[in-house]
C-alpha cells in the first residue's frame, strides 16, 4: 500500500516535497514513479525511479526543478518540487511496480500500485 502526503498550497516560485511511503513492503526492487493529473486532463508522467535506483527519469516540463529521491531503508520515494508554476497544480500520485520495463516507465498503464494522490495547487 502506497500512502502520498506533501501536497499544498504554493504560490508561484515556491516549492514543496511529496513523500510516498509503502507500508508493508521494501521498495529496493521496485521502480518508483510519480504522475499527475490536471483537471480535465490525463494522468501524465513526473518522474521515476529505476528498480536499481541508479537511474531517474523526467518529463522534460520539470526537469531541473524537480527531483526524484527514495530511502530504501524507510521504504519512501520522495518529490522535492522547486520553482513551481501554476501549470504544475494537479494531483500528484506514486506508483510502484515490480514488472515495469524500461521502454514503459513512463507510461500509467506499467503501474499496478498507486497511491490515493496529494493535490498541489500553485497560484500566480
Amino acid at each position: 500500500q502506497l500512502q502520498a502526503s506533501g501536497g499544498g498550497a504554493v504560490q508561484a516560485g515556491g516549492s514543496l516535497r511529496l513523500s510516498c511511503a509503502a507500508s508493508g513492503r521494501t521498495i529496493r526492487n521496485l521502480v518508483m514513479a510519480w504522475f499527475r493529473q490536471a483537471p480535465g486532463k490525463e494522468r501524465e508522467f513526473v518522474a521515476a525511479f529505476s528498480r536499481s535506483g541508479g537511474s531517474t527519469y523526467y518529463t522534460d516540463s520539470v526537469k531541473g526543478r524537480f527531483t526524484i529521491s527514495r530511502d530504501n531503508a524507510k521504504s519512501t520515494v520522495y518529490l522535492q518540487m522547486d520553482s513551481l508554476k501554476p501549470e504544475d497544480t494537479a494531483v500528484y500520485y506514486c506508483a510502484a511496480s515490480s514488472s515495469v520495463i524500461l521502454s514503459s516507465i513512463r507510461t500509467a498503464e506499467g503501474y499496478a500500485n498507486w497511491g490515493q494522490g496529494t493535490l498541489v495547487t500553485v497560484s500566480s
